[in-house]
């Protein structure tokens, strides 16, 4: 098969490249991305000479250009990752994360119909649902649980999944929803929490954490999302929508917590800063459907998982220091002025 992967530069979109490669080394990946801030062609390195790769910088709001891509390739399959992802982001300028996360998402999927892709799958997360009391330790998100959003990024995100929907009973558009869990893992940019604190705590620098650090996360770890989501795209029933979910809450002074203890550090780097605005509670995940419908269960629990997060990021020390001083931007160029 033939697998176009959009955001595939980005953290959980590069993983998804890695593991399908491996998984399936017979199928053809074409890898897309802008390459704005948080994605990094630099990612995709161990996949570059691959004979089944392809790497295509584009923006999938771009129809003209996404026509001519789908007319050439000829897709089986479409998994979009390419999303506006950060809250703190989304607070301050809501109109780019409507237009890449909405307009993309439509431009998408007119594509895949207008040439015959067998599945479109789209990737959302857990934000969509809005929040959990904290008290309410058993309560959880189940795939029927109503979308209540707290913030523009998780509106653009359900207003793209009800998108999907309209277009699977509208169009007939063959389709699946994978909602996710705060992911963890190597290639994560480091604006989120732990690559933020890995990184700032290495350095001895401030670890700013949000009110009393006391909302609680989901973690899941990123290759069992991948292992999710490839599921799915290839065996989920028609039209349906699938939670992912790590069955490892933390509350994110944890996590923190967690990360400086396995450096050497002391609790005196914690900052506690304005809490966000809109901030949500708890985000827990019901993953029963994916794992009594797809035989699907996760490989890491939180303790081995964030032991091998924190040595990953402390041996690539260099993609850290590319990413955090704004070099990976170039790098683009710097690989395809030489073709």
């Amino acid at each position: 098969m033939k697998i176009l992967v959009t955001g595939a530069a980005g953290f959980i979109g590069s993983n998804f490249v890695y593991y399908e490669l491996d998984k399936h080394p017979e199928d053809q990946i074409v890898a897309l991305d802008l390459l704005t801030y948080a994605g990094n062609l630099k990612n995709l390195d161990g996949c570059k000479d691959n004979p089944n790769f392809k790497f295509v910088k584009m923006d999938i709001r771009d129809r003209e250009n996404i026509n001519k891509l789908f007319e050439e390739e000829k897709f089986d399959i479409v998994v979009n990752f390419a999303a506006e992802s950060h809250v703190d982001r989304s607070i301050e300028d809501p109109e780019v994360f409507l237009r890449t996360n909405i307009i993309g998402t439509e431009v998408l999927m007119d594509a895949s119909l207008k040439y015959g892709v067998k599945r479109y799958h789209q990737v959302s997360t857990d934000e969509v649902y809005g929040d959990l009391p904290l008290e309410a330790t058993d309560s959880f998100f189940t795939e029927t649980t109503p979308l209540h959003t707290s913030s523009p990024y998780s509106a653009s995100k359900a207003s793209a999944d009800l998108l999907v929907m309209a277009y699977h009973r509208t169009f007939g558009l063959n389709m699946s929803i994978t909602r996710c869990s705060n992911n963890y893992g190597p290639y994560q940019f480091p604006e989120k929490l732990i690559p933020l604190m890995i990184n700032n705590a290495r350095h001895d620098k401030k670890l700013p954490v949000y009110g009393e650090g006391l909302n609680v996360r989901d973690w899941l770890h990123v290759c069992d999302h991948c292992a999710g989501i490839d599921l799915v795209m290839r065996n989920g029933r028609n039209g349906e929508v699938y939670n992912i979910g790590g069955h490892n809450e933390r509350h994110n002074i944890e996590v923190v917590k967690t990360i400086i203890k396995a450096l050497g550090k002391t609790d005196d780097l914690i900052t506690y800063v304005t809490d966000r605005k809109g901030h949500d509670l708890r985000y827990a995940i019901d993953p029963t459907k994916i794992e009594t419908e797809l035989g699907w269960k996760p490989k890491y629990n939180f303790e081995t998982g964030i032991k091998e997060t924190i040595e990953w990021y402390m041996n690539n020390q260099e993609w850290m220091d590319d990413v955090t001083s704004g070099d990976y931007l170039t790098y683009y160029e710097k690989m395809y002025s030489k073709k």
